[in-house]
């Protein structure tokens, strides 16, 4: 496709080579170099890629719900949209590990056209029901809007992103922003400064990712990837963890990805600070009592591999260290079955 001289791309490659190719993990990378080249040789023309009730529905176009997150309308709109993207990526990717993250990006591209055809819908129905709103706003107009760019996707992953840093700030305009509140505001202040963008669009977005960290999205895509990977006489091979979250399968059988806040060990790991950052408080409490209780176990350990035996009272001390951790790991387990419920 011919093209004129790309600002936008050539401050996206100074971007790149200011982060490090090597510091960017290999999915977020490859991903961002696919819409890079969807960009450069097109399927289809922008307008032709969007996504609409319209075109959708109407039309019957499904083929746009694919199309639509990897196409953008220029430069600009692709430089801002991958220069959040690698901010997003690297912190998703190493936090959950590349297949999973993959997983998560597919499932959330498609969700949510349909989702935003819903959004769509549900608009045009209150507002032709609504005498006044149907006065101020053009029913049709609203049904053929299109959109298209990777921004709705970004909005869902900004949303889990916060999700696993529930105490931290954003900073907007010079304004600290809790993380809590922080996609909602600048859903707002996008479509103030840059009226031309897609609410509905950037809202389907954030509705997306509440579906996976507040809603069922996320066990769903894990009974899924279970049922994939099962072979029928091992659905659920053991597993081995990092702190990016899901590395592989001790065995020749896949598990299913899962990720790195569910990780759970008898014996004590290395956290990393970006593992740790990602915790809830009451997680990081959990982790620190599992810890330190393995920490005595440890000890007593030493002492006996040194010649010391204990006396009686402090065997029974150590008898009841351990029934503290089983009976803590139990409780634990089952706080965490009952949030996912």
């Amino acid at each position: 496709m011919q093209r004129g001289f790309q600002v936008g791309l050539l401050l996206l490659l100074v971007q790149l080579f200011q982060e490090g190719v090597g510091n960017i993990p290999a999915v977020t990378l490859a991903v961002l170099g696919f819409n890079v080249y969807l960009y450069m040789f097109p399927a289809a023309p922008p307008i032709k890629a969007c996504v609409s009730l319209q075109q959708v529905y109407k039309y019957k176009e499904w083929r746009r719900l694919f199309l639509s997150p990897l196409h953008h309308v220029d430069d600009w709109h692709l430089y801002f949209n991958m220069v959040s993207f690698i901010w997003k990526g690297i912190r998703l990717e190493r936090r959950m590990g590349g297949g999973w993250f993959l997983y998560l990006l597919s499932v959330f591209s498609l969700l949510y056209g349909f989702v935003y055809l819903l959004l769509q819908a549900l608009l045009t129905k209150v507002i032709e029901d609504s005498d006044p709103l149907a006065s101020l706003i053009d029913v049709s107009s609203l049904s053929v809007e299109c959109a298209v760019g990777f921004s709705g996707v970004l909005f869902a992953l900004k949303v889990v992103n916060n999700h696993y840093n529930p105490g931290g700030v954003t900073y907007m305009m010079n304004t600290r922003v809790s993380n809590r509140f922080a996609s909602w505001v600048e859903l707002v202040l996008i479509y103030l400064i840059a009226p031309g963008t897609s609410l509905v669009g950037h809202l389907a977005g954030i509705l997306v990712g509440l579906l996976y960290t507040v809603g069922p999205l996320k066990t769903i895509m894990k009974t899924c990837a279970e049922f994939v990977s099962s072979d029928g006489n091992n659905p659920r091979p053991s597993s081995y963890y990092s702190s990016s979250g899901y590395s592989g399968t001790t065995g020749a059988d896949s598990a299913d990805p899962q990720p790195a806040e569910d990780y759970t060990t008898d014996s004590t790991s290395d956290y990393t600070e970006s593992y740790i950052a990602g915790l809830t408080e009451e997680e990081q409490i959990e982790l620190a009592i599992r810890n330190s209780l393995n920490d005595r176990g440890r000890t007593r350990q030493r002492e006996d591999s040194s010649g010391f035996h204990p006396t009686e009272g402090e065997g029974s001390a150590e008898e009841v260290r351990r029934k503290r951790l089983r009976r803590f790991e139990k409780e634990s387990s089952n706080q965490r079955r009952r949030r996912r419920l």
